[in-house]
């Protein structure tokens, strides 16, 4: 066995017999991530069910017996509300995969058109000046826009000639709206057993804002520094976001699996992603409301807030970067002192977990690329949660997020 997969699957039995040992009593609330604390005296509508679905592979189907302890969380709920996610192996089927593989290389090739300066994407020190000097990136909101991996540009901003026969191999992702887009993603996207599962883990009435395709390119995949999805995906009163990252190759040690850190979810938001009212005004919308709220067009889209006031994030030193000596692989001495764990995965594993999640992935330094598709949901409107206007991601007026 692979050293990754070993270290994974060591990691995981520690963490399940924590799940093991705990005695779960309906005399005393459980605490869900998304919803807080549950009364599980309570009828079973009110909790996160135990409903004997499975739904990994197919979609699974429903116990044929009424099951007494339908009111309780299922296992895997309380070992995702506990550590902050959940590996599912096989959740999507080769078929589903394959499919969605292939339509994402057509839309490349028929609607990326890369002749112009084509816009990087980037998670490091740079990254409010790569996603915020134009509105391409804004305006990927409800649509799918293309972003590159900085090594495949050249210093005029074109695409290397190495790159220009096969397109698809220059990407970093494409996004933010391929859930909309009738075919496999969005097939996908409304799948029973995708309802299901967020239902399983506590959401109420969950919806759709962000879906995106990582590409993480064989050799010049870059990294993605340690974040909290919540960071660019925020709601008010409490944070609701799940992220649900679904390996399309099989996620090695070698072409960037990622990496969690068990636990973290339960530290706090450090910061968030807004928009910047000095750019756009205070309406922090491309239409300003009066010309008192109007911006300057020359101050950045976007800017990072510090929330940070969390004495147990005082040990998080590497926010938006790597923890020191992350690299070189396959040591990762640094991630492991850190508290980090790597989730190797295969083609059509599911790896769900918390917004509040710390977690990052190393360069692909492979041959192997290593493709994702990744669905972010957040509690809606009927569970009584707001969408922040000061997220980057707005879609146009009157356009709904799709329910789930």
């Amino acid at each position: 066995m692979a050293t990754g997969e070993a270290k994974r699957d060591e990691a995981l039995r520690t963490l399940q017999n924590e799940i093991d040992e705990e005695e779960l009593l309906s005399s005393r609330p459980y605490h869900s991530w998304v919803r807080g604390d549950v009364d599980l005296s309570l009828s079973p509508s009110s909790s996160p069910t135990n409903d004997g679905t499975d739904n990994g592979g197919d979609g699974g189907g429903v116990a044929d017996e009424p099951n007494p302890n339908s009111h309780l969380p299922t296992n895997r709920c309380r070992f995702f509300d506990k550590h902050g996610f959940i590996l599912l192996p096989n959740f999507a089927t080769s078929s589903e995969v394959e499919s969605m593989k292939s339509s994402m290389e057509e839309l490349v090739n028929t609607q990326w058109k890369s002749t112009n300066k084509t816009q990087v994407f980037r998670t490091d020190s740079k990254q409010c000046e790569a996603q915020g000097k134009s509105d391409y990136f804004l305006d990927s909101a409800s649509k799918c826009h293309f972003f590159a991996e900085v090594a495949a540009m050249d210093g005029d901003g074109e695409l290397k000639e190495e790159y220009r026969q096969r397109k698809v191999t220059a990407l970093n992702k494409a996004g933010h709206g391929l859930h909309t887009v009738p075919g496999p993603f969005q097939e996908y996207t409304q799948s029973t057993k995708i309802a299901n599962l967020l239902r399983e883990l506590g959401w109420v009435a969950p919806v759709v804002p962000q879906s995106m395709y990582i590409f993480k390119q064989a050799k010049i995949g870059g990294e993605v520094t340690s974040h909290q999805d919540s960071t660019f995906l925020y709601t008010t009163p409490r944070q609701t976001c799940i992220g649900l990252w679904l390996a399309l190759d099989d996620a090695t040690m070698d072409n960037g699996c990622l990496w969690v850190r068990p636990g973290s979810h339960k530290e706090g938001l450090r910061r968030q992603f807004v928009r910047n009212p000095k750019h756009f005004g205070n309406s922090l919308s491309y239409n300003n409301g009066g010309e008192e709220e109007e911006g300057d067009p020359d101050a950045p889209q976007m800017i990072f807030r510090q929330l940070d006031n969390n004495p147990k994030n005082e040990k998080v030193t590497w926010e938006g970067a790597l923890p020191k000596d992350s690299l070189p692989g396959p040591q990762c001495t640094g991630l492991y002192d850190a508290g980090f764990v790597p989730v190797p995965c295969k083609a059509g594993d599911l790896l769900a977990f918390v917004g509040q999640l710390d977690h990052l992935s190393l360069p692909n330094s492979s041959n192997e690329s290593r493709h994702t598709f990744q669905l972010h949901c957040v509690e809606g409107e009927d569970a009584g949660v707001t969408w922040s206007k000061e997220n980057w991601l707005q879609y146009p007026p009157g356009v709904p997020f799709m329910k789930l």
